[in-house]
C-alpha cells in the first residue's frame, strides 16, 4: 500500500466513528452551517504575494516538525505577517492536527481558512463548514472525476469554495466548472517525493480560466517569483515555516524577502 492508500483506509474508519458521535442530520441542523464564508479565490486575486501559510505539526515523510505548535498563537501571527490565506491540517494520525485546531482560530482571524484533509465523504464537507472553514481541499488522487464534481456541488451549497489538488496530467480530467482554484501539489502523495518542476510542467496544461496555486516544496522567494511569472497566483508553504521556532516571524521575513525580489524585477 502507498502512503495515500494507508491514509484513506484510516480516514474511512475515522469518519465512521465521527458519524456515530455526531450524525450528518445533526451537523446540518447547526446554526453555524449558515455562516458567511470568506472568499479564497478573491483573496488570491487581490493579493500581491499569494502566500498561503500552513499550520501543521507533523507529516508522514518528516515525522514531527513542530509538535507543540499552538494554532491560536501561530495563525494570528500568520495573518499579521502578511498571509493571504491559511491552511489548517485537520488529520491527526498522519499530520498531528484536528478539527478543533481550525475551530479555535476561526474567531481570531479574518483570513480565508482551508480545511486541509483527505475528503472522501460528504459528511466531511459539513464538518468543515461547522468548524469555520471557508474552502476545502479535494484531492484528485483520492477521488474520481464524478466524485470531485459531486463534492464540489455540495461544498458550494454550503457556501464553501473548492481547491482541487492535482499532481499528474491524468488528474486533469477532474477539472470541472465547479472548481474555484486548482492546486498543483509538487509532492507525490504516493511516494511523498517533492519536485517544484511539477508545477511548471502541469501549469501550462491548465486552462487560463482557472486560478492556480503551487503547493509544497517552496522555500525561496525566487521560486515564488518564477511561479508567478508562469501564471500562478498562490503559493502554499507549510514545512518551511513550521520547522522554525516562530513560524509567524519566518513568514514575515519570507514575505519581506519576496517583496525585495519583486521590486528588483521592476527596476
Amino acid at each position: 500500500m502507498t502512503i495515500l492508500d494507508k491514509i484513506i483506509v484510516q480516514k474511512r474508519l475515522e469518519i465512521a466513528r465521527q458519524q456515530e458521535a455526531v450524525s450528518l442530520e445533526k451537523l446540518k441542523s447547526l446554526e453555524c452551517i449558515g455562516r458567511q464564508a470568506v472568499s479564497f479565490r478573491e483573496a488570491l486575486l487581490a493579493s500581491d504575494t499569494g502566500i498561503i501559510a500552513e499550520f501543521k505539526r507533523k507529516s508522514p515523510s518528516k515525522g514531527w516538525i513542530h509538535p507543540d505548535a499552538d494554532p491560536e498563537t501561530v495563525v494570528p501571527l500568520y495573518e499579521q505577517g502578511g498571509a493571504t490565506a491559511c491552511s489548517v491540517l485537520t488529520d491527526y494520525p498522519f499530520f498531528g492536527g484536528s478539527l478543533g485546531d481550525l475551530h479555535r482560530v476561526r474567531s481570531l482571524v479574518n483570513l480565508p481558512l482551508l480545511r486541509k484533509d483527505f475528503i472522501i465523504d460528504e459528511y466531511q464537507l459539513y464538518q468543515a463548514k461547522a468548524v469555520g472553514a471557508d474552502f476545502v481541499l479535494l484531492i484528485a488522487a483520492a477521488l474520481s472525476a464524478p466524485l470531485v464534481e459531486e463534492f464540489a456541488g455540495v461544498a458550494h451549497t454550503l457556501g464553501l469554495e473548492v481547491l482541487l489538488e492535482i499532481h499528474s496530467e491524468e488528474e486533469l480530467e477532474c477539472l470541472c466548472p465547479a472548481i474555484d482554484v486548482v492546486g498543483i501539489n509538487n509532492r507525490n502523495l504516493k511516494t511523498f517525493v517533492t519536485d517544484v518542476n511539477t508545477s511548471f510542467q502541469l501549469g501550462e496544461k491548465i486552462p487560463p480560466s482557472f486560478v492556480k496555486i503551487s503547493e509544497s516544496g517552496i522555500s525561496s522567494p525566487d521560486t515564488v517569483r518564477d511561479l508567478r511569472q508562469a501564471g500562478f497566483r498562490g503559493f502554499l508553504m507549510g514545512e518551511n515555516l513550521m520547522k522554525e521556532a516562530e513560524p509567524g516571524k519566518a513568514l514575515g521575513a519570507f514575505i519581506e524577502a519576496l517583496k525585495k525580489t519583486s521590486s528588483r524585477e521592476t527596476v
